[in-house]
């Protein structure tokens, strides 16, 4: 981790700690099935017009274990949990990503960030959760629909990836 602080790269981690620890420790830890080759999909359908799986379930065509829904937003539980208890809020006006947020979404930002907390409580995660949003391919977003995790259940650790 010196060497990559030092602004050697991959290259530098090579020569600094041998060929296998560093390719351990750099290596992206999905392969074409996971969550990373999903979001490198992704990424090139970021401007397509196609509905989005999460446009589809706020329209019912596609099931999902609603835990909360108002003229806003929706949460419902993740498909592929990865803690035992995992949902996701998303709004329901579509905004592909964070980054792409102006000062006009903020009162809407501040209503996903209490939903999820309150969500949450009904959740039993009294001891704690993470909210996580991904942005673009790089942050492994694999779905160009807002939307926030909560993980909890468990304790989670960190770094987180």
């Amino acid at each position: 981790m010196a060497a990559v602080a030092r602004g050697l790269g991959r290259a530098g981690l090579l020569r600094a700690w041998g060929a296998r620890a560093a390719q351990r420790w750099y290596a992206v830890p999905s392969g074409p099935d996971g969550e990373v080759g999903k979001a490198q999909r992704a990424a090139g359908e970021e401007l397509g017009q196609q509905p989005t799986i999460f446009s589809k379930i706020i329209a019912r065509s596609v099931p999902a274990t609603i835990l909360y829904e108002d003229d806003k937003c929706l949460a419902f539980r993740d498909v592929a949990p990865q803690a035992p208890v995992h949902f996701l809020v998303i709004p329901k006006r579509p905004i592909p990503r964070i980054s792409r947020v102006g000062p006009e979404d903020a009162e809407l930002l501040g209503h996903l960030l209490v939903v999820a907390s309150r969500t949450a409580q009904a959740e039993g995660l009294a001891q704690g959760y993470r909210v996580v949003i991904n942005d673009g391919k790089h942050g492994a977003q694999s779905v160009y629909h807002l939307h926030l995790h909560v993980l909890g259940g468990r304790q989670l650790a960190w770094p987180p990836g």
